[in-house]
């Protein structure tokens, strides 16, 4: 399944150049990511209460054609599991032509009351479902 969370380039999120600036990709992939989520109903807080705290590993983003101040977008967010990472690929297009702009690969992993480990409740809501 593919997630789509549409957005638009706010004039702020530039530099002098009049493109994004390449922190705020991560941003945009975060907020998309956690749009993916909400839509499965999975809320941070609960897990925390839970013991269960989903962090960020590792990321990779390659650039390949620069947004511009009011572009729209779209990040297309799909997700795979593999042993206990959860591999989120997350695309982000121009809308207007459709142009790639970012590839971008963010492993996630869980801390279970602090240590590395798997839940097998949000392994049931994010991959099954």
């Amino acid at each position: 399944m593919i997630h789509e969370h549409k957005d638009i380039v706010r004039d702020y999120e530039c530099d002098i150049q009049g493109i994004v600036n390449n922190a705020n990709y991560q941003h945009y992939l975060e907020h998309a990511r956690h749009q993916f989520l909400r839509s499965k109903n999975v809320s941070f807080a609960k897990l925390h209460e839970q013991g269960i705290d989903c962090v960020v590993a590792r990321i990779d983003m390659r650039f390949k054609v620069p947004l511009r101040g009011m572009d729209e977008y779209v990040v297309r967010t799909r997700l795979e599991k593999e042993g206990l990472r959860y591999n989120f690929y997350q695309d982000i297009y121009r809308l207007s032509d459709e142009k790639l702009c970012l590839k971008g690969k963010v492993e996630v992993v869980c801390l279970i009351n602090g240590k590395l480990g798997d839940s097998e409740e949000l392994y049931e809501i994010l991959c099954k479902n």
